[in-house]
């Protein structure tokens, strides 16, 4: 089994601290994930072996993280996460497994998850995907990012010409970064801008390709050619 190796991460941002529930059927690897988390100040509320009992573990708890596996007893992570976002809207699915495969990502996503990560993921990068899950971003591992966008280049290209003529110049760099797989923090260092400007802009670009979230921004931008 993958374990995640321990670094260190930067303090979180100010505000209320996320609630997290960590749904794994390895009991070794979610206690040892749990003990990780809490040592960094996240606030670790729920566990649970079974997505059954996680799901009703977020309803119970309202607004939180996810930490999801895929490859669950009785259920898959994939279904849970689809029941999950049905009957816990407020709650955020991050996936944590060991499935890296393009398809099971794909169908995450469609189900509803808002991040991806691999059991091999340093805890930083966890913990990072669970302040931009709380914060209503997406993060994706990069090494997953990079080969899906790849993958997304090859079917017919969308018709996005007419929300590609409303996007500046300046936001389709930051749609470029986005497919990438940086986050606002990440695109903010190489565009040289304030987070919060790149904010704006991800806002902007999330209206015009009439989409949800960064993630469906980065699928309809590769599929339609715009980066």
């Amino acid at each position: 089994m993958s374990t995640i190796s321990p670094k260190s991460t930067s303090a979180p941002p100010a505000g209320t601290d996320p609630k997290v529930i960590v749904v794994d059927d390895h009991d070794i690897f979610r206690r040892g994930l749990i003990e990780l988390l809490e040592e960094r100040g996240i606030q670790v509320v729920g566990e649970a072996a079974l997505a059954a009992e996680g799901i009703r573990q977020a309803s119970d708890i309202g607004p939180c993280v996810v930490l999801m596996d895929l490859s669950l007893p009785g259920m898959s992570g994939i279904e849970a996460t689809t029941r999950l976002t049905a009957v816990a809207p407020l709650a955020r699915v991050v996936v944590l497994t060991v499935l890296g495969d393009d398809q099971h990502v794909i169908d995450a996503l469609l189900a509803g998850a808002c991040g991806y990560l691999v059991k091999d993921a340093p805890i930083a990068q966890v913990v990072e995907a669970i302040w931009a899950a709380d914060r209503g971003e997406s993060l994706i591992s990069p090494r997953i990012a990079s080969r899906l966008v790849r993958r997304l280049r090859e079917p017919e290209k969308m018709e996005l010409s007419r929300a590609g003529d409303l996007l500046t110049p300046r936001e389709f760099e930051v749609l470029e970064l986005l497919a990438r797989g940086l986050d606002n923090s990440g695109i903010a260092r190489v565009l040289y801008l304030s987070q919060h400007t790149v904010k704006n802009h991800v806002s902007s670009i999330l209206i015009k390709l009439q989409v949800e979230n960064r993630i469906q921004a980065a699928v309809r931008a590769v599929r339609g050619g715009l980066v």
